[in-house]
């Protein structure tokens, strides 16, 4: 599997069409979509539902059905979470901070060799590092 791997934030920035994205991450983006060469970490569906459930963000008309239809296209598929990335996410090369979603989120991209599309600073940090391959999406 190779293609990009997005990281919470940017399916959602994605699929609510935000502005959030640089324009050259959505370029990257569609293209990649385009090539059915998006995929979620299943950790970024719990993390919708932790998100919508404390009220930090608002899913219409509900998150169940928000995330069925994300994913029901051909473009994006679900990379799910199996022992071996639950395992090297414990494992993690050099440094990297302790938020288990990210540390999923950077396990899933290595062991599968995809490029993470992200806005978050450690992440993008991390890959500077040249531990995983990032898409700088702001």
């Amino acid at each position: 599997m190779s293609g990009l791997l997005l990281d919470t934030h940017v399916w959602l920035w994605l699929v609510n069409g935000e502005s959030a994205l640089s324009a050259g991450s959505r370029r990257a983006l569609e293209s990649a979509a385009l090539a059915g060469g998006l995929a979620v970490a299943a950790i970024s569906v719990w993390e919708v539902g932790r998100l919508e459930a404390q009220g930090r963000i608002r899913l219409l008309p509900d998150c169940a059905e928000w995330v069925r239809r994300s994913l029901a296209g051909p473009e994006c598929s679900l990379v799910p979470l199996s022992p071996e990335v639950a395992i090297a996410a414990s494992r993690l090369p050099g440094q990297f901070h302790g938020d288990p979603a990210d540390r999923i989120l950077a396990a899933t991209a290595r062991q599968f060799g995809m490029t993470l599309a992200t806005a978050d600073r450690q992440i993008l940090a991390y890959s500077d590092l040249g531990h995983v391959r990032t898409l700088k999406a702001r």
